[in-house]
């Protein structure tokens, strides 16, 4: 036996550095000496736990580690901030010492430096930030702070640390997690940390031990005693009251020392063969040094070195280690929050569904949100890039699009839809019922992007547009009416640009040129200077001059003159009402005006070309350029009239500056929904913003090293059939955002097809025919014509194409089977029948499997035409492509009017085509497929700032009326809970 624990005691010392082989040796080369050779035969000659080497071997697996992960995900990259307050000189010291150790391993290193006297109140300020920078793994608070911060104060500033973030293990949350045998912390001190690993490294059994603990500070001694205790050890802690220490410590197999009194503890005092782990760091005087100093532990080391079986020297011992423990505590943080930053699980809403549906807002009302500080918070999103407008929705600051500028972007969707009827098809209802079965029922992450509904048609005939059924966006009163106020700010933008273009051709025509140009241009102090977008003005006339005094007449002429050909202005006035009676009315009847009246109207606030920009802009500076490309009106010499001509852009992009940003708000089931912006869909493109889909795009992407099963998908809704939305969408959003789709959703019911099919007209407030409402494959069959057509459409633009049934509970199986068999051999990638409405995701789940499905691989995705073609090809081959049409007929005006935009540059923008929503043709009567026709262009205009230019077909109305039962009558608010009621 003594053979062998010769042979124990000669493989430690010869195999000191080796950690790896001797941790746990002696228990497993002989067990029933392990216990009794370490306590007894070693004692008379310690072996030296060399904490330099054990460190050296944690900072290398440390660095291993970190340089596997980054072999796998290049992004992942661990940083420690430490805060530092003033300079004192063994502070810098220790600074310096864990940003080389920091630099070794290949964590980045921070080092935020304040004054010495900083306050606590700036020192927590300074902790905030690095607590919601995401690039930090760790936060270190390099005590003390100064005299002036008291121990309460030292206490507020380490506990201002995040407790994710808190490497060094002090908060509060982790040091009463360690102290608890219930709870594990996040991060153990690196001193405590230090101490057991160094215990670890002796293969010494820890469990059934005596250990004692001299001290009892928050910083060691107490947290020593917790993890010495959870692992099964029987602690004795000693502190300045304890009496007869010398007959404790004699009792003690283990021995920790962090009283901070040099060589307090006497070998004497030691049990033979007892570990001994000394903390202490204490300078005594000693002449043969050069500094006159030297360092000490709280342990006698030379006469415990004859005593113990192992022993730490000082230095060397637990002090290296306590950095080495700080890097590993920084790449825990690194792992665990790169995983948490990774994870983004959004967690569902129950959704209690009954057999007899409710109504929608019943149904709306009976769910509770989740706070959308919640909600933002389970996307990944960091607190200072969510602006809340009350409890349960919110603006996105762009911010998150650089952030995020390293990930893939998710899966790209645009819902569309079969030729619209009055009975509908399901469009909204299909994106929401969609988005929470992916998102809800399959976990996956998963957003909806839809355009804010107008208030027009909220309260006139259509209702609005927050899905339906089980499958829809709450709050839905907050989602129809005022939202965070951005058709209000649309609204204030245009109506400044109509107030600012006719304010200007009144002051033209009561002002000579001289006192125009001194007006526009006033001498301020002595001094007249340009306001700096008139340069833009300048630069369009070629007049490159900067000083106005240096004009000549001619210039000052050309400068101050728009010249408006009041004919040729376009730019009406907006409101979000449906009100019929300002389609076509006169101002300027008042006698302040001089008689300089003229005809003009008002659309509807969602018309504004100021709502296209804002669906169409890339960011800030974007929307400004497009705010000031929009044309207003022609100069009586054939030019552009614009926002910058008249001087009025910047302002705009002031109004807009808040609803630039995309609207947070949910489903039922708690998915997040993006609700911004609402260009109509006839004469603008019809979908909701390119910012959105940038945002919700990167939310739902991927980092570089994931693997496919965790990419998101983004449900965007283009309006109106696939023909006109999801054809805007391909040729115009996708060409501005350069973002591309990866497949489109063509929804469809029967009861539509069936109207397609020949079935009989609906009327309002009519009973249906029983065409609809009973099983009839004939006419059923007849209408799947369009579905194909639009299908055989999607293909063209290379994506793939899955068909939603959606499902009405009058369908019978035939015939949602036929819809089924039509659709694949039409050309479908898939066809799946969906009872979202009924049944919330759980009703949807197969038609999200079929879309993860179809989305693998990438995208093949196409123009339909160049932009560098004539305009009138362009439109030509919308026409014959997608509609049908044998080709286009340009009227005498719309021929004009095309020559015009060409000789003025505009010939190269995508065309955005103004029709009737209810046909392929530009006859709404004409439903199904119709063939044979020509497509009459009436007109062409130019919206230069949104970026097209759009040929309409027939009479297109811009301002809707109300009917003669409107919606409006059954809206209020309930009595006693002041919610709204009687919404639809």
């Amino acid at each position: 036996m003594l053979a062998k624990v010769r042979h124990l005691r000669l493989f430690y010392q010869t195999d000191a550095n080796n950690t790896a082989l001797r941790k746990g040796y002696l228990a497993r080369v002989c067990p029933q000496l392990a216990f009794r050779l370490t306590r007894r035969t070693m004692a008379g000659s310690a072996t030296k736990i060399d904490g330099t080497a054990i460190a050296k071997s944690v900072r290398d697996g440390v660095a291993a580690r970190i340089k596997a992960k980054q072999e796998t995900f290049p992004r992942f990259q661990p940083q420690l901030a430490i805060i530092q307050a003033g300079q004192r000189p063994d502070s810098s010291t220790y600074v310096r010492m864990k940003a080389k150790a920091a630099g070794e391993v290949g964590i980045k290193f921070k080092h935020v430096t304040l004054p010495a006297e900083a306050t606590v109140d700036e020192v927590v300020e300074a902790i905030k930030h690095l607590n919601d920078d995401e690039s930090v793994s760790g936060i270190l608070v390099q005590l003390p702070l100064g005299e002036h911060v008291s121990p309460e104060g030292e206490r507020l500033v380490t506990e201002a640390v995040s407790p994710e973030k808190d490497v060094d293990g002090f908060h509060a949350y982790n040091i009463g997690h360690l102290s608890s045998r219930a709870s594990d912390p996040i991060f153990a001190p690196g001193t405590p940390s230090a101490v057991i690993r160094l215990l670890e490294t002796t293969g010494v059994s820890i469990s059934g031990a005596h250990a004692v603990v001299l001290g009892r500070s928050d910083i060691v001694g107490s947290p020593v005693a917790s993890m010495l205790r959870h692992k099964d050890a029987t602690v004795t802690q000693c502190h300045s009251r304890t009496r007869d220490i010398e007959s404790i410590v004699k009792s003690a197999d283990i021995l920790v020392a962090a009283i901070g009194k040099p060589e307090y503890v006497k070998g004497s005092w030691i049990k033979p063969g007892a570990v001994v782990i000394d903390v202490g760091i204490n300078y005594v005087p000693d002449a043969t040094k050069k500094s006159g100093q030297r360092l000490v532990g709280d342990v006698e080391y030379s006469t415990a070195f004859e005593i113990a079986s192992f022993i730490t020297p000082v230095p060397g011992g637990v002090g290296p280690m306590t950095v080495a423990m700080l890097m590993e505590n920084t790449l825990k943080s690194a792992e665990q929050l790169w995983q948490k930053s990774r994870d983004r699980k959004v967690k569902p809403l129950k959704l209690n569904i009954l057999e007899k549906v409710p109504s929608d807002i019943e149904i709306a009302m009976a769910q509770t949100p989740k706070p959308v500080a919640e909600l933002a918070k389970e996307l990944g999103l960091l607190p200072d890039e969510v602006e809340s407008y009350g409890k349960y929705k919110a603006k996105v600051e762009l911010s998150v699009l650089n952030r995020l500028a390293h990930r893939k972007d998710g899966k790209y969707i645009v819902i569309s839809g079969i030729t619209p009827t009055p009975l509908g098809e399901g469009k909204s209802t299909t994106t929401i019922g969609l988005a929470q079965a992916l998102g809800a029922e399959l976990g996956r992450p998963a957003f909806a992007c839809v355009r804010q509904p107008s208030q027009g048609p909220t309260f006139g005939i259509k209702g609005g547009a927050a899905g339906g059924g089980y499958s829809q966006v709450i709050p839905m009163d907050e989602f129809n009416l005022h939202l965070t106020g951005d058709i209000h700010a649309v609204t204030a933008a245009n109506n400044l640009l109509a107030a600012a273009l006719d304010a200007r051709i009144f002051h033209e025509a009561t002002q000579s040129d001289k006192a125009l140009f001194s007006r526009l241009v006033p001498t301020k102090k002595g001094k007249r200077e340009f306001a700096p977008l008139m340069f833009k003005r300048l630069k369009k006339l070629g007049i490159d001059k900067t000083d106005p005094n240096s004009l000549t007449p001619q210039e000052i002429t050309r400068f101050a003159r728009l010249d408006v050909d009041l004919d040729t202005i376009t730019w009406n006035r907006v409101l979000d009402t449906n009100d019929r009676f300002l389609r076509k009315i006169t101002i300027g009847q008042n006698s302040t005006e001089q008689g300089h009246e003229r005809v003009t109207g008002f659309d509807i606030a969602v018309a504004s070309e100021c709502m296209a920009v804002l669906a169409l802009t890339t960011g800030l500076e974007d929307m400004k350029e497009r705010l000031g490309a929009m044309v207003v009106a022609t100069s009586k010499q054939g030019d552009p009239i614009t926002a910058d001509d008249i001087g009025v852009s910047g302002a705009l992009a002031v109004l807009l500056k808040d609803a630039i940003k995309p609207n947070l708000m949910q489903t039922l089931q708690g998915t997040p929904v993006f609700v911004h912006a609402g260009p109509f869909a006839n004469i603008a493109h019809g979908n909701s913003s390119i910012l959105a889909d940038r945002v919700a795009l990167k939310l739902a992407g991927t980092e570089e090293g994931d693997s496919s099963d965790r990419i998101g998908y983004v449900l965007t809704e283009g309006g109106f059939g696939a023909d006109m939305g999801m054809e805007k969408f391909c040729n115009i959003k996708c060409r501005v955002s350069g973002l591309t789709p990866d497949a489109t959703v063509i929804v469809a019911t029967t009861r539509a097809l069936k109207m397609h099919g020949g079935g009989p007209d609906v009327t309002p407030g009519k009973a249906l025919h029983e065409t609809y409402t009973k099983e009839d494959l004939v006419t059923l069959k007849e209408g799947c014509k369009n579905l194909v057509k639009h299908i055989q459409n999607s293909k063209k633009f290379g994506i793939k194409v899955l068909v939603a049934i959606n499902q009405f509970a009058s369908d019978t199986p035939a015939e949602l089977a036929l819809v089924r068999d039509e659709a694949l051999a039409g050309g479908a990638d898939a066809a799946v029948v969906s009872n979202h409405w009924a049944e919330g995701g759980a009703g949807a789940r197969a038609l999200a499997e079929a879309v993860i499905a179809t989305c693998e691989g990438p995208s093949q995705f196409r123009y339909l035409y160049d932009l560098d073609l004539p305009i009138a090809e362009k439109i030509s081959i919308i026409s014959k492509e997608i509609y049908g049409a044998d080709g286009i007929e340009l009227s005498e005006l719309a021929q004009k009017q095309v020559d015009t935009y060409t000789r003025q540059g505009y010939q190269g923008l995508p065309i955005c085509m103004a029709k009737t929503q209810y046909s392929f043709s530009h006859d709404p009567k004409l439903k199904g497929v119709p063939t044979g026709f020509t497509i009459p262009i009436r007109a062409v205009r130019l919206s230069a700032g949104a970026g097209f230019l759009y040929p309409i077909l027939g009479d297109m109305q811009t301002m809707p009326g109300l009917g003669t039962r409107p919606g409006f009558w059954e809206v209020g608010l309930d009595p006693d809970s002041g919610r709204v009621v009687g919404l639809f």
